[in-house]
């Protein structure tokens, strides 16, 4: 980060732009936090941020032309590999069907008003290095760890509502207290999202989910009422109880599960959404049996058909949503058995496929928010297995010798479930351990005795 900024600074000497650029939001606040997050560089000036921005390229420093946005002051450069925002400094109006403002030329005071956070609204000086504190409490609220905007709140959540959203994600991410009031004007507001586009709504919510007080966070917004323009799913969760073995409600347990997910081999956004959802279903399939106890039949499947339309609805690809409805799918698979066999091993290795780890990981988070005390499965015997299989017979081997092609070419057999049917049949026996998957001599023998089996008898 620090070469990029000296590059820029060498870049503007002896320009009209020397000592006119400031260093504004985020890359500001974590310098002087100590800390390199890879925060976007935006420079705010009191002038022409296209202008600034043709300059570079023109002078061959950006190694692309500008990518200008009239409507805002704003012009895109890139620099060192790393995009770089330049920004007029400006003031807003919105209109209120609409989080997009109109904008016009401002002061550097202006233009920090109308940021989100006070601690965003700080500025350094390209070339001296001067840090600047437009309104005179950014300062203050960074060293205090105070989550203020710098105009009333309501005000603030009102023109741009996915401020909301953020106020969340910088509360848990900086460990910020917000200052009394602020939390109650989402409340009023949050109505406002609406307005938002799912995307935006998407992208603040999984920059939450992999911070390190990621169920903090989501619990926050559970409590703000902000779920229901995320997933509204999520708020039949709180207070249903699952007795036996847990000790904490579906939603407390589901953000006890998030936790347990740091610091695993396979923790990203696969495994903490798989965490987040994977109880899902649990509310609308919760009975009570005979004996008093409480059952969730059926959540895991219904838990992944919800996931997919959760998923789908925060507009992540299928690519993102298969993997995680997988898992959902099978987080109780190994709590199914006493003793985790070898055809179990190699079913859950073919069905699993390159997730398997992610789901070792799932269950060991989903068995340590049990009740203290309580293990339903032993991790460790299944592991083994798992490991003894693998080398026994690697995952792409798991499955059928024969192909369609030579089944038919062997039985005379044309394309059909019936040929899909040998295939499976073959693959369970391979999974079976009955059946080698490099034997087709022997795959050949199972079909003919099939045939011959299923075949009538001549009157």
């Amino acid at each position: 980060m620090t070469a990029v900024f000296d590059v820029l600074t060498e870049a503007f000497k002896g320009t009209p732009f020397e000592g006119c650029l400031w260093v504004v939001g985020g890359s500001v606040r974590d310098q002087i936090l100590g800390v390199d997050d890879g925060s976007d560089i935006d420079l705010v000036l009191e002038g022409s941020a296209e202008e600034a921005a043709r300059y570079l390229f023109e002078s061959g420093v950006s190694s692309i032309p500008p990518v200008v946005y009239p409507r805002f002051g704003t012009a895109l450069v890139r620099v060192a590999n790393l995009d770089i925002e330049l920004v007029t400094a400006r003031k807003e109006s919105y209109d209120h069907n609409s989080r997009k403002p109109f904008v016009e030329p401002a002061t550097l005071l202006e233009d920090a008003q109308r940021r989100d956070f006070t601690v965003n609204t700080l500025l350094k000086n390209l070339h001296t290095g001067e840090i600047r504190d437009p309104l005179g409490t950014g300062l203050a609220d960074l060293e205090g760890r105070i989550l203020r905007t710098p105009l009333d709140p309501a005000e603030t959540f009102e023109d741009d509502p996915l401020r909301m959203l953020r106020a969340v994600r910088f509360r848990w991410k900086l460990g910020l207290t917000p200052v009394e009031g602020l939390y109650q004007a989402i409340q009023a507001k949050r109505e406002r999202l609406t307005i938002i586009s799912m995307e935006r709504i998407r992208d603040e919510f999984l920059k939450m989910l992999k911070l390190p007080s990621a169920p903090e966070a989501m619990n926050d917004l559970m409590t703000l009422g902000l779920f229901r323009f995320i997933a509204p799913e999520f708020e039949a969760m709180p207070g249903v109880e699952q007795g036996d073995y847990h000790h904490l409600d579906v939603w407390n347990h589901t953000l006890e599960v998030v936790r347990n997910c740091s610091g695993k081999p396979t923790d990203g956004q696969t495994l903490r959404l798989a965490a987040l959802l994977h109880d899902v279903g649990k509310p609308s399939t919760r009975t009570i049996d005979a004996e008093g106890r409480t059952r969730f039949f059926g959540h895991e499947s219904l838990g992944a058909q919800l996931t997919v339309g959760i998923l789908r609805r925060l507009k992540l690809s299928n690519d993102d949503i298969e993997p995680v409805s997988l898992l959902v799918k099978n987080h109780m698979r190994l709590g199914s058995a006493t003793k985790f066999s070898k055809p179990a091993a190699r079913r859950l290795m073919r069905d699993l496929g390159p997730w398997l780890l992610h789901l070792l990981d799932l269950v060991d988070a989903d068995a340590n928010a049990l009740k203290k005390g309580v293990r339903v499965f032993d991790l460790g015997q299944i592991k083994s297995v798992l490991d003894q299989v693998s080398l026994e017979t690697p995952v792409e081997k798991l499955d059928s010798p024969l192909s369609g092609a030579e089944i038919m070419e062997l039985t005379g057999l044309v394309p059909g479930k019936r040929v899909g049917a040998i295939k499976d049949i073959l693959a369970d026996a391979v999974i079976q351990g009955t059946l080698h998957p490099d034997d087709k001599d022997a795959a050949r023998a199972i079909v003919l005795g099939l045939e011959s089996t299923d075949k009538p008898e001549s009157s």
